[in-house]
């Protein structure tokens, strides 16, 4: 069946009253591909923008920008007008604000966790969120573990698995200062400490020098250990400053070559 549309005034395709809800039962029983559509669609969408905005604003205030939150609910908005089917009895209205609100608690479980944990946990946050609130009504105070898990019918090492889970929510920056004298909590984090690995040549030293003969042992020690030239060196041990260097060097490559196998 084909149905006919007066392009030129929309509204009077609905007998509706509502202008905004007129002009998307216009849009929704013209043609797809009829070439005033588009025109149509745009106005039906800028219509319902102030539903979008409301949603968006009971959102408001839990950490995302207004603004952001705005074009979520219009994203929401546009999915729901491009989906309606009038066909199915019921009003945009109906279809529409369960699309934009599913679509703002969805951006809020994806895209606003400082750290991403599973979907499990995210949606167990929003349970204890929600039982924390209606239990602090009934029972006048702070509900413990024990009633959020009674309340939601799980376990206290759940709720406490969730209470966990949502402090990867917000992150703290390390630049926020924790004393008054200017310290920040990044100070307060451990760095790279070399002296593991330093401990760890000292420890593979010990096979490498007992690698050497006695005397290249003895030139070793007198040079790093003893702090002497080879010149010293070389009148302590009795021989020419040339050979020190050349015993010297072919100690040094002997070493280097046990350390780099132990440390392989």
């Amino acid at each position: 069946m084909t149905v006919t549309v007066d392009t030129a005034a929309p509204a009077e395709a609905s007998t509706s009253t509502d202008p905004a809800s007129e002009l998307i039962n216009a849009m929704a029983a013209m043609p797809i591909g009829h070439p005033s559509r588009p025109g149509l669609r745009d106005r039906a969408i800028e219509a319902w923008l102030p539903l979008a905005r409301h949603l968006a604003n009971r959102y408001a205030n839990r950490g995302e920008p207004r603004d952001d939150l705005h074009q979520v609910a219009m994203m929401g908005l546009i999915k729901a007008v491009d989906r309606f089917d009038a066909d199915r009895g019921i009003d945009f209205a109906g279809f529409a604000i369960p699309t934009i609100i599913g679509e703002l608690k969805r951006h809020f479980r994806d895209k606003t966790w400082s750290i991403r944990v599973p979907r499990r946990l995210q949606e167990l946050r929003l349970a204890i969120t929600g039982a924390n609130n209606a239990l602090s009504h009934t029972l006048g105070r702070s509900p413990t573990v024990a009633d959020i898990a009674t309340h939601l019918g799980i376990s206290e090492d759940e709720v406490i698995e969730g209470l966990e889970g949502a402090r990867a929510y917000n992150a703290t920056s390390l630049s926020t200062p924790i004393s008054e004298s200017g310290a920040e909590l990044g100070d307060t984090l451990g760095g790279d400490d070399a002296g593991y690995e330093q401990a760890e040549l000292r420890i593979a030293l010990g096979p490498a020098m007992a690698s050497l003969d006695e005397r290249e042992q003895k030139i070793v020690s007198l040079r790093f250990y003893g702090n002497l030239t080879q010149s010293q060196i070389a009148e302590q041990i009795g021989i020419s400053q040339m050979h020190v260097s050349r015993l010297l060097t072919k100690a040094l490559t002997k070493l280097r070559r046990q350390l780099d196998g132990a440390t392989v």
